[in-house]
């Protein structure tokens, strides 16, 4: 029933990333390419060092073997006979072929559990240059951090933009180039918990559409920002100018072609930057004034392949749901997400279920048993806490002496 549990004892320090913008020079620049030109040689010799086990291990029977311990054998044999290879630093190389191995491995749970083919990960593929951003990735002694810059394996310096302090010393950094050029630190870092004074309240969160989310107490309520749809027409004039100056195929695009490209992507990043700030910023006033959160452990994959999945894309509830889990452990606030079957079928004030599901279209909720009738959301946002164990007296439409059967454990 319940999906996660967390609570102030198991919350005195996590991980979490740190994200730096980076200022690098031409020839940082070029020291990280062919970085990453070395990296990528890596994973496309791991993704056809696997398919070779595989087929072999398919006409032979034999287990599989093709595992990181392995390929790093296979590494450094490779990285004796060939000098190019050798000229780069031992670490991205040897986390390539780590992140190769999760995803492999990734794979391959989902083929043994039998999951639908939509629902798989799919095995490693070929990584082709014009296809895939540099990405690199460092342990603890693969890079450094002095004097406010940032020293990488192999002589690379890059200067750090330190929007805030560190709170510990990093374990790991990625560096890597978004779709707009621009070059990226992410540190690992510690984070010690900072707990809140106790607000002694609780809620409870349903996630929607009309409203990304609605809660218990109507003041948290989340509205659909529409960061996207403000931006559709800015971003149809740009998508048009490249319809209008695009090159068939395997011609190189214009000056004028790459112009309008980079203005739509900025206005993608503007878009899904918007959508983050708006998310956190309502998790962090959620956990800042109440210890008991309990929230519907709703997973949007799936409206992306309906009619609503352009304004599901908009609500952008996976990156809100993550943003309040964040800060819920980061503040020591007992969290739990609450499996979704039936919490629109149940009524909040007498626990009697509905003999059969409301269709979408309509959105008021009436009990046959009782007679209470509420907003379809709102009923479902005030089950939460009942199902998540909470059954706090402040809570409307929820009494503490609840009769909620929960036929879905």
């Amino acid at each position: 029933m319940i999906g996660m549990d967390m609570t102030p004892q198991e919350t005195d320090t996590a991980s979490a990333r740190y994200l730096f913008r980076l200022r690098v020079s031409n020839t940082a620049e070029k020291q990280l390419r062919e970085e990453w030109g070395r990296c990528r040689w890596v994973w496309n010799e791991c993704v056809a060092m696997s398919r070779k086990v595989y087929r072999d291990n398919k006409a032979t029977g034999a287990d599989d073997k093709c595992g990181p311990a392995w390929l790093d054998k296979l590494l450094t044999e490779a990285r004796q006979a060939n000098r190019w290879l050798r000229e780069g630093a031992t670490v991205p190389q040897q986390q390539t072929i780590r992140d190769f191995g999760k995803s492999r491995a990734k794979a391959l749970k989902d083929i043994k559990a039998r999951l639908p083919m939509k629902q798989r990960a799919g095995m490693p593929r070929i990584k082709r240059d014009k296809d895939t951003r540099p990405s690199l990735a460092y342990t603890k002694r693969g890079f450094r951090v002095k004097d406010g810059r940032l020293y990488l394996a192999g002589g690379i310096e890059l200067t750090v933009v330190w929007s805030r302090d560190l709170p510990s010393e990093p374990s790991s950094v990625r560096v890597y180039q978004d779709n707009l050029g621009h070059w990226y630190a992410s540190f690992v870092v510690q984070v010690a918990a900072e707990p809140l004074p106790g607000a002694g309240r609780a809620i409870g969160i349903d996630w929607g559409l009309t409203e990304t989310a609605t809660t218990t107490d109507g003041a948290y309520d989340l509205p659909h920002a529409q960061h996207g749809k403000r931006a559709q027409q800015r971003l149809a004039h740009y998508q048009r100018q490249m319809s209008r100056r695009e090159r068939p195929r395997n011609k190189p695009q214009t000056k004028g072609y790459r112009k309008e490209q980079r203005q739509a992507a900025k206005a993608h990043k503007k878009v899904a930057r918007q959508r983050q700030d708006t998310g956190r910023k309502w998790a962090k006033s959620v956990a800042r004034h109440h210890d008991q959160i309990a929230v519907e452990d709703f997973k949007p994959k799936f409206l992306a392949k309906t009619t609503m999945a352009r304004k599901a894309a908009d609500a952008a509830i996976g990156a809100t749901k993550t943003a309040l889990v964040e800060q819920a452990r980061k503040h020591g606030r007992d969290l739990r997400l609450v499996d979704p079957k039936y919490t629109t079928m149940d009524c909040a004030h007498c626990g009697a279920r509905a003999k059969h599901r409301l269709p979408l279209s309509e959105r008021t909720f009436t009990c046959t048993a009782c007679g209470a009738s509420s907003p379809r959301d709102k009923n479902s946002a005030r089950v939460m806490p009942v199902r998540a164990g909470f059954t706090p007296a402040d809570v409307e439409g929820v009494r503490p002496g609840h009769l909620l059967r929960d036929r879905a454990a």
